[in-house]
């Protein structure tokens, strides 16, 4: 067998290897009404459902590594209502074959939580409450939250929909797309941006906010009733909906910026 074919076969059982080994850890923890839920989660990608079970589960599960003293490491911590979950990756632990870690949470609908990851996404589905997400590398999906968002990608698109009271949502590299339920209310400024993207924000006719948009290089369009305050063009508009009220910024360095009513306002 000559050298080249010898490469080709250890090889193939690095892969192969590294392919067979997954492993899987589950955690329950009994909460009361409202939980505060904290995430530090390395670089595993982030999944978190709402269920009405009354209760916490936690299920991590790696793929070309393991769980335990020498491989994954999971620190976990209740005091109280509030439960904490860290996640720590063995050094040097990105070699041959296909690795992944993904972290689900099955949570109660009202919830307070703080997820942080370093390289992998964050979905949330149903989670109603005060909710803190941040990625350095991944993408942030939400769909039909209530109530205070605040998302942060380094590198990755954005893509939310729900009722909010408090909205924050930035990334510096990635499209961005939100959509705003009916009842939503702006008890404090929001903010929608991206460093080079393009953003599509659906608001209610009703909603009453004050409006500054602007992308450095692309095509700014308003597609609701606003009443412009002072100068604008194709790269910034400036205005009120509905008279009014706490500020709506958007913004993008680089991309278009489209704003249309929520569909059936």
């Amino acid at each position: 067998m000559n050298r080249a074919a010898i490469t080709v076969c250890i090889t193939g059982l690095f892969l192969v290897s590294g392919i067979a080994r997954a492993d899987e850890w589950n955690k329950h923890w009994s909460v009361g009404t409202k939980p505060e839920i904290y995430v530090r989660a390395g670089d595993a990608a982030i999944r978190v459902e709402a269920s009405d079970n009354g209760s916490v589960t936690a299920t991590l599960r790696t793929r070309g590594l393991t769980i335990g003293p020498s491989g994954v490491h999971v620190i976990d911590h209740q005091t109280g209502n509030r439960i904490e979950i860290e996640i720590k990756e063995p050094v040097m632990h990105w070699g041959w074959g296909v690795h992944s870690i993904q972290l689900d949470l099955r949570v109660p609908t009202e919830m307070a939580g703080e997820l942080h990851t370093g390289d992998g996404s964050i979905d949330l589905r149903g989670v109603h409450g005060a909710l803190q997400v941040e990625t350095g590398d991944g993408s942030v999906r939400g769909e039909d939250l209530d109530g205070s968002l605040d998302a942060h990608s380094g590198d990755g698109s954005m893509n939310v929909t729900g009722r909010f009271d408090n909205l924050q949502v930035r990334t510096s590299d990635g499209s961005v797309d939100v959509e705003v339920r009916q009842g939503s209310r702006i008890q404090s400024d929001w903010r929608v941006q991206t460093g080079d993207g393009s953003v599509r924000l659906n608001l209610p006719r009703s909603l009453s906010a004050d409006l500054r948009v602007k992308t450095g290089d692309g095509h700014v369009q308003v597609n609701l009733p606003v009443t412009v305050m002072g100068e604008q063009n194709g790269h910034e508009v400036n205005g009120r909906l509905n008279g009014g009220g706490s500020l709506i910024t958007v913004h993008t360095g680089d991309g278009s910026v489209t704003i249309n009513p929520l569909p059936g306002t």
